[in-house]
């Protein structure tokens, strides 16, 4: 070509080093250990300025004709310390464990800190001033909790999301490895693919109601469990087992007038308390739960609270196959909570009663029809908390 022509003896040689002859046909083959002169690069570029860094030929790939495809030009590579200095939104990924951070930015950046009050500062000092636009952290039961208060005292754009997203994202990156930094990685791109929807953090308040209605249940499970023990138990341990039995009993009432104190105490959730209470079905768990565990209520359409809650089918189709609807995952403790209280709506609502007799009188299985009546209820409760208005059986007539 004329730029090859324009060389003369050494300097052509790490030129023609890119090219070698192969079946017939001009290849690519880049030398790595090719260097060229300043005088070189300077009448080759006719002009532009090249970086004078120290390398390989790869600073001529972009000069030269079907040079290799996908090399980023010299000009991205110096000054890659510095590109923190720009006004771009950075999205960033946090794995959690137990005692460790691991950090990853959309910008190839990594660092780890410790899990506790000195790595967060840590943390909120190195970000310093930089914009963010998300900071992306998983799920991990729990030990999650402290760094997103941290964060989100901060004022910074933290958001918790489903392992289970997580996973399938990076193996639709084909990421197979699983390491903190890889998972770190992962969180980043994540966030600024998918971008997930911001959404307000729990206030100390609703965490510690959170916190006791888990206690509850987890009273609740053990209570079960010793009752159920206590029928074939032998009868060396059958007096220790009741004897666990009464204090289990004692402790959970005990939760129950703490819970119900708790509630009381905020003119919010009382307020809510005295509207939803008055649906037939409706009592004080469920009350409890839906303050909890969906802060959302009367924000949302009825259709993203029902897909938010669980309650809503999803397709299964492809082609010519119309697969049954199932509804899964989501918030699970709020839809058990939601699943007794329409349970017992069924039987004493002058609403979802009429509702569930048409659809079991139609053929829906009774689960079905269940599920169906959890949805109506959920879309009763959410128009009542967003209108401010009393219940009213007149307003929602069996259709």
């Amino acid at each position: 070509s004329g730029v090859i022509r324009m060389l003369r003896g050494p300097e052509l040689a790490p030129i023609l080093s890119l090219y070698v002859l192969r079946k017939g046909s001009w290849m690519r083959n880049v030398s790595e250990s090719a260097t060229v002169s300043s005088d070189a690069t300077d009448r080759l570029s006719r002009g532009v300025k090249t970086v004078g860094k120290r390398g390989s030929s790869h600073r001529l790939s972009s000069l030269i004709p079907n040079s290799c495809v996908g090399l980023k030009p010299a000009s991205r590579k110096v000054g890659k310390e510095n590109r923190m200095s720009d006004g771009t939104l950075l999205t960033m990924g946090i794995d959690v464990s137990k005692d460790t951070l691991d950090v990853a930015t959309t910008r190839d950046e990594w660092f780890t800190c410790a899990n506790d009050e000195s790595g967060f500062q840590a943390l909120l000092e190195g970000l310093g001033a930089r914009p963010m636009e998300r900071i992306i952290v998983e799920a991990t039961g729990g030990y999650e909790s402290p760094v997103v208060a941290a964060l989100g005292s901060a004022s910074l754009p933290v958001i918790v999301v489903n392992p289970r997203q997580i996973r399938d994202f990076a193996k639709a990156l084909g990421r197979i490895a699983k390491t903190d930094r890889i998972d770190a990685q992962v969180l980043a791109l994540f966030g600024a693919a998918i971008r997930p929807e911001l959404r307000p953090l729990k206030d100390e308040q609703t965490q510690a109601l959170d916190a006791l209605l888990d206690r509850r249940r987890q009273l609740l499970g053990m209570l079960v469990a010793e009752r159920q023990r206590l029928s074939q138990a032998p009868v060396a341990v059958r007096k220790d087992i009741q004897a666990h039995i009464v204090w289990l009993v004692k402790r959970l009432k005990d939760s129950d007038h703490t819970l119900q104190e708790f509630l009381r105490s905020s003119p919010l959730w009382r307020g809510r308390e005295n509207l939803l209470t008055a649906v037939q079905g409706v009592g004080t768990q469920t009350v409890l739960s839906m303050c909890a565990l969906l802060p959302e209520l009367g924000t949302l359409k009825r259709k993203p609270l029902a897909a938010l809650v669980g309650v809503a089918p999803f397709n299964c189709d492809s082609g010519t196959l119309r697969g049954k609807r199932h509804c899964f995952g989501r918030r699970a403790e709020l839809r058990c909570a939601l699943y007794m209280a329409t349970l017992s709506a069924t039987r004493c609502n002058p609403v979802i009663k009429p509702f569930y007799q048409r659809l079991v009188t139609a053929g829906k299985p009774k689960k079905v029809a269940l599920n169906a009546c959890m949805r109506k209820l959920l879309t009763i409760l959410n128009a009542m908390a967003r209108d401010h208005a009393q219940w009213n059986p007149d307003l929602h007539a069996c259709t």
